[in-house]
């Protein structure tokens, strides 16, 4: 899959943007604990490549971004774009799919059951924005580093933590962290947290707009519930 997936970037132009991004870090000379690279995916176009990376795209984008960050390194260290990566950890891609496609199960709708709460895929939903709050950071990715001198993880960046839709912030940065190789706290290198932004909007479904219009007699009542959207 990880062919294929550097055969679509290649045919899509994304290569051609992922060149230039690096080529932004790469310029400027600092040295970060993580890269993010934002790559836009047509999931019919994958899937027409191949089907199994399709369905991966549309059902374990998670995983499938992992596939796709595994490419982006092996083409950063073989072309030599940014000097200053040292490990695949510090590569973060997001997939950005440019539609999903037209089907009931891919619309989300909190107003119909059965709710499908564990599915980790995409989804798109539509629903009146009533409440928006402030923009906030957040952190999106953070160096540890083991708190015993001695040991070889004390240093570099071996231990990175980036920021996972649907994960809470303590899943990212919190004093808990042990090393794997010698069992000692971890301590964040504050030097190298990544912030980002992240804004809460409070969503009602649309069919909201129905209850303006009043209740015919031969329609039982409904209840009408907002859901909460973390845009980052």
């Amino acid at each position: 899959m990880r062919e294929i997936a550097l055969v679509y970037l290649d045919r899509s132009g994304g290569l051609r943007k992922f060149v230039h991004d690096c080529k932004k870090y790469h310029d400027s000379k600092q040295s970060y604990a993580v890269y993010h690279f934002i790559i836009s995916i047509n999931p019919s176009d994958i899937a027409e490549l191949d089907a199994t990376l399709g369905n991966y795209i549309l059902h374990k984008p998670i995983q499938a971004a992992q596939i796709f960050q595994s490419v982006c390194f092996i083409a950063i260290k073989t072309l030599s774009l940014i000097e200053q990566l040292q490990t695949e950890a510090q590569v973060s891609v997001l997939l950005k799919p440019t539609h999903l496609p037209p089907l009931p199960s891919y619309i989300l709708s909190l107003s119909a059951f059965p709710f499908n709460y564990t599915s980790q895929r995409f989804y798109m939903s539509e629903g009146i924005a009533i409440a928006m709050g402030t923009v906030t950071k957040y952190t999106q990715g953070a160096r540890f580093l083991c708190t015993e001198e001695t040991c070889p993880f004390s240093e570099g960046f071996r231990y990175i933590r980036v920021h996972l839709p649907g994960a809470t912030e303590s899943a990212t940065v919190r004093n808990d962290f042990v090393c794997s190789l010698c069992s000692s706290p971890l301590q964040e290198d504050m030097k190298f947290r990544v912030l980002g932004d992240k804004q809460i909007v409070e969503m009602i479904d649309a069919k909201v707009l129905n209850a303006l219009k009043g209740y015919a007699n031969d329609k039982s009542h409904f209840r009408i519930q907002t859901f909460t959207v973390f845009l980052r």
